[in-house]
């Protein structure tokens, strides 16, 4: 499997489009730029729609790929390594930030289980069937999956999109429900950027101490020296220091832009796996929304590589897809200020007589002249 080959098949959001949508902008009643960064929102789903006005996001969903990491068992996270079919559980049953921000919204969220560390029977037959493996290796001292597994859950991630393509989707919140995925994360943004382990190296959205982000440095640190000589090929990338979830993700991510649906991008990551799609199209990243920032080193390099800003800057660290999430309204807001908002009327120009009523007066002067002639 080669990820270069969608760098042909990815083609960017119209730009023909996106000009009209410029141009209508500039007829609104609202003065141009007084809407700051919504009115560059609207115009990006216009392109992304291929329509002027922009069409209403009214069937957006939230997408979470699950996994569990072994090189959590280093104690580099917050959590027990093992533990992410906890965080699922508790999507699934409605008690998560990202499940309570959903049902206010509105939003449906789908869980995809990549590579979770538990047994099938403890989640639903929906959320498990789409398993890689159990677990991702320990990718300080080996690959996190063998090259057959990289490439099946790459083809995972690309199904998923099709399905939630093909099903109306218009719109993707892009999250994942990990243990020790921010640090596999890291080492994919450090290996694409050139970038020593420290200058990555984050909290993690459960928050660690000082013994444990030295850990996880050193962690970091030593899956690096096994990244980079695999840098030059994606698959066997994310087989080296990735994990079927975040190999998923990236599947994912190429398929959506290669269906045309945009993506908001949620965490590190999310930003990691959008970095290594990147790599291999770079026109794709034209189909994605920083949500939020989420005060990882690493995500904030990604998204400088990937030239996104994010939307919003809350000091959200809580992952899940949360802050993509609540960036949400303000992607439906810009649409709605685009396609709602009125015109101005048209400038009246001079009005044009009427040739024949132009002529009627001569004709009675003359007629007059005439007959004062043939009087005298």
């Amino acid at each position: 499997m080669n990820l270069d080959d969608f760098s042909d098949l990815i083609e960017r959001p119209d730009g023909g489009v996106r000009r009209d949508a410029e141009e209508r902008r500039e007829r609104l009643l609202v003065p141009p730029g007084s809407l700051g960064r919504l009115d560059e929102l609207g115009e990006w789903l216009s392109a992304a729609q291929q329509s002027v006005p922009v069409r209403p996001v009214d069937r957006p969903r939230v997408v979470l790929f699950a996994g569990d990491h072994g090189v959590a068992e280093l104690d580099v996270s917050g959590r027990a390594a093992g533990s992410a079919h906890e965080l699922v559980r508790a999507v699934l049953d409605g008690s998560s930030p990202v499940a309570v921000l959903a049902r206010r919204f509105s939003v449906p969220v789908r869980v995809v289980d990549a590579g979770l560390d538990c047994d099938p029977e403890l989640l639903p037959e929906a959320v498990v069937r789409h398993r890689v493996r159990r677990g991702s290796g320990r990718i300080d001292v080996e690959d996190a999956l063998t090259a057959e597994e990289a490439e099946q859950a790459v083809r995972l991630g690309m199904r998923i999109a099709d399905e939630e393509a093909d099903s109306g989707t218009d719109l993707v919140v892009l999250g994942d429900l990990s243990v020790g995925g921010t640090t596999a994360a890291s080492t994919l943004i450090a290996a694409l950027c050139g970038t020593d382990a420290s200058v990555v190296t984050g909290r993690g959205g459960a928050g660690i101490d000082d013994l444990a982000w030295m850990r996880k440095c050193a962690a970091i640190r030593d899956a690096l020296r096994r990244a980079r000589p695999v840098l030059g090929d994606q698959v066997e990338l994310l087989a080296a220091v990735g994990g079927a979830d975040l190999a998923a993700m990236t599947g994912f991510l190429l398929q959506s832009a290669v269906r045309r649906m945009p993506v908001v991008l949620d965490g590190v990551v999310s930003a990691a796996c959008a970095l290594v799609a990147q790599r291999a199209a770079f026109r794709a990243p034209d189909w994605w929304l920083a949500g939020q920032v989420s005060g990882e080193p690493a995500q904030a390099k990604a998204l400088d590589r990937m030239a996104l800003t994010p939307l919003l800057d809350h000091g959200l660290t809580v992952g899940e897809g949360s802050g993509a999430l609540l960036a949400l309204p303000l992607v439906q807001a810009a649409a709605a200020l685009a396609a709602e908002l009125p015109e101005r009327a048209e400038e009246a120009g001079p009005v044009d007589e009427d040739p024949e009523d132009a002529e009627a007066p001569a004709d009675a002067a003359t007629g007059e002249a005439a007959e004062a002639g043939s009087t005298a």
